[in-house]
């Protein structure tokens, strides 16, 4: 009986174990599919705090960086209640906007622009 049920787990273990090759692991860096608006919306807030905790954004990149990332958040909010979610064209606009603003962390993190 004890043997019967060894190899029935010992079964089960080898039909389970290929499954999770499978499975869709969104941390891999390696995976270049895009993530959600949200998650940028997320990383991009954290590039600007950690520019303004390393030194590298004055008190004006700041807040028009701070502007431009809560001006996207509105937006978005405005095509998340006018239905079911995000459309292409929305999501598209969005990715438009985000790449912008991504553009401005880059140049105000990198201009040498010491905050005073």
């Amino acid at each position: 009986m004890v043997a019967r049920c060894l190899v029935t787990a010992a079964f089960g273990l080898v039909l389970i174990a290929p499954a999770g090759a499978f499975a869709q692991d969104r941390t891999d860096p390696s995976d270049h599919r895009p993530l959600g608006v949200n998650a940028r919306q997320h990383r991009q807030v954290q590039r600007i705090r950690d520019g303004r905790h390393d030194g590298e954004l004055t008190r004006a990149e700041l807040d028009r960086l701070r502007a431009d990332e809560a001006a996207i958040r509105a937006e978005e909010r405005v095509y998340r209640r006018s239905g079911d979610g995000l459309n292409r064209r929305e999501r598209l606009d969005l990715q438009k906007d985000l790449n912008k603003t991504s553009r401005e962390i880059h140049r105000a993190k990198h201009n040498n622009r010491n905050p005073k």
